[in-house]
């Protein structure tokens, strides 16, 4: 496998992001980066920093996204964490070549245009793993982390 990922977020399913978005930023002090909606996935996705760790919070808009089933499964919590590679269908070629189950036969489109996948929890010691490509987005380390969305990957 050519590059090495690095962390690029952790992903919390809430019930609401606007229950929990004080807690983030008064509790934590960590710094919203704004919010998203990602029709394809049926979420709506919140962005904090909190210096040099991302994390995402992901509500569901309906009762038929895979957020919403796994909160009634549950309850709030981690959901994922996502790691940043520069190659993901070269990556993904790799990683099913190992025998390691994905969700994501191919990649599908994130928050900003960000290209996903999804490792199975199966082939992952019980955690979603999910592998984002950053392609027409900011880059993460952008200084505008203050507008709406600035910075967000998807999950």
């Amino acid at each position: 496998m050519p590059d090495v990922p690095t962390l690029d977020h952790i992903g919390i399913a809430v019930r609401s992001i606007e229950a929990c978005r004080s807690f983030y930023e008064t509790v934590l002090g960590a710094e919203y980066e704004g919010e998203e909606l990602v029709d394809s996935q049926e979420v709506r996705v919140a962005f904090f920093r909190a210096h040099h760790v991302r994390l995402e919070l992901l509500e569901p808009t309906s009762a038929d996204s895979p957020v919403h089933r796994f909160l009634e499964r549950r309850g709030e919590g981690l959901h994922h964490v996502a790691f940043s590679v520069a190659d993901i269908e070269g990556r993904i070629a790799a990683l099913r070549e190992s025998g390691i189950r994905m969700v994501d036969a191919s990649p599908r489109t994130g928050s900003h245009g960000m290209r996903i996948a999804f490792i199975h929890p199966s082939s992952a010691h019980g955690v979603l793993t999910e592998l984002c490509e950053r392609c027409g987005g900011p880059p993460e380390d952008s200084a505008d982390r203050t507008s709406p969305g600035a910075g967000v990957g998807e999950a």
